[in-house]
């Protein structure tokens, strides 16, 4: 039988073809048969396709124990396009090292942690689309095991403890060390333009009490760094949520997210998930939303949900849930929509199931974006 017209085509011709298409089509493509991919990830070709539009992608990757407790042959990150409501996936089998963990990413690059033929460990910089990779100055396994990754702009990196962080620019290729000095252990800490915020429980074993901590990058260097933010008129602003964690919003914006106490009693239960949104640059807060009653009631019997996102959609999982609940602040009517993303992949389900999952969304992906 003969070939497929499409293998005789000349290449400046299927360029053509392809190049119209949205980006999301061109990931899809790349999965049909070996020619496409190899015709979609052409040097040439990515340079055709590098002035479209960023896509805005959810990204799913396993917890650390249950990447390794199912190596697969071929890696992969599973992302979810909301404004298609369409499941996409993107190899990572070009990369030469065995179980990569991605913990971040921003504007198109994925960072991920890797094991080094050396045994060490260390972080990579890489581009799916595009198939390009960056090996980041080794660091030692304590950080990859303990250690927050906060991503920027492109080559600029901060891995944050409760006692030290590191930070890695690019500029003089090593990391710079300096020491934390925080109250407790940062919880999801973020990086916003050049500032980073974390909170931290000043409480007591018996009762937490979290507070908004800030450092700018520049002032990293300084062993008092880092300050509390706070303002008289936020009253009891911490002490309504229980379990809160930040999440970085549009802009100067940031959100934190957790359950609504019914009560200030100390093991008062909630009454559904509320997320605030705080502008840094008034310093107020206001209420940007709230789970609607019969999407919470699948959240009650959980202990502990998680919550992954940026920009202006944030996502929720739980245990015995089995599907996503997403808030979605992008449409024109001004205000958060809530709704199920239930087709998760078979794979993908029992990460779900047993709150396994680690998630991150993509605030800006931009898959053109190069990682060297």
């Amino acid at each position: 039988m003969d070939a497929s017209p499409i293998y005789r085509l000349p290449q400046d011709i299927l360029h053509q073809i392809f190049s119209n298409l949205p980006l999301r089509q061109i990931i899809l493509c790349r999965s049909v048969c070996k020619f496409l991919d190899q015709t979609l990830t052409s040097p040439s070709f990515i340079h055709i396709i590098s002035t479209q539009p960023p896509l805005h992608l959810l990204a799913l990757r396993p917890s650390h124990h249950h990447h390794h407790r199912h190596v697969s042959p071929n890696p992969t990150i599973h992302v979810f396009d909301p404004d298609q409501h369409q499941w996409l996936r993107l190899p990572l089998n070009f990369l030469p090292f065995p179980c990569p963990q991605p913990v971040a990413s921003s504007l198109g690059i994925v960072y991920l942690w890797a094991d080094l033929p050396d045994s060490n460990k260390s972080l990579v910089a890489c581009n799916p689309l595009t198939r390009q990779y960056r090996v980041l100055p080794q660091l030692g396994s304590a950080w990859s095991r303990h250690g927050s990754v906060l991503v920027g702009s492109p080559n600029r990196v901060l891995v944050l403890t409760e006692l030290a962080a590191l930070y890695y620019s690019g500029s003089n290729n090593n990391w710079l060390k300096f020491s934390s000095n925080l109250p407790s252990k940062p919880r999801s800490p973020i990086l916003v333009s050049d500032s980073v915020l974390a909170l931290c429980d000043i409480g007591s074993p018996w009762r937490s009490q979290w507070k908004l901590f800030t450092c700018t990058l520049t002032a990293l260097q300084s062993s008092h760094a880092w300050t509390r933010l706070e303002k008289h008129e936020w009253g009891d602003v911490f002490d309504i949520l229980k379990r809160p964690r930040l999440v970085k919003g549009i802009g100067n914006r940031i959100l934190m997210i957790g359950g609504l106490k019914s009560s200030f009693s100390l093991n008062a239960s909630c009454s559904t998930i509320l997320i605030l949104r705080l502008n840094l640059e008034t310093l107020e807060w206001d209420e940007a939303g709230r789970m609607p009653p019969e999407m919470f009631r699948c959240f009650q019997e959980s202990s502990k949900f998680k919550v992954f996102g940026g920009g202006n959609r944030v996502c929720f999982s739980a245990k015995r849930v089995g599907r996503l609940a997403l808030w979605d602040y992008s449409s024109e009517s001004g205000k958060g929509e809530w709704r199920w993303i239930d087709s998760v992949p078979v794979v993908l389900c029992d990460l779900l199931e047993d709150n396994a999952s680690n998630l991150s969304l993509e605030e800006n992906y931009n898959p053109i974006a190069r990682a060297s």
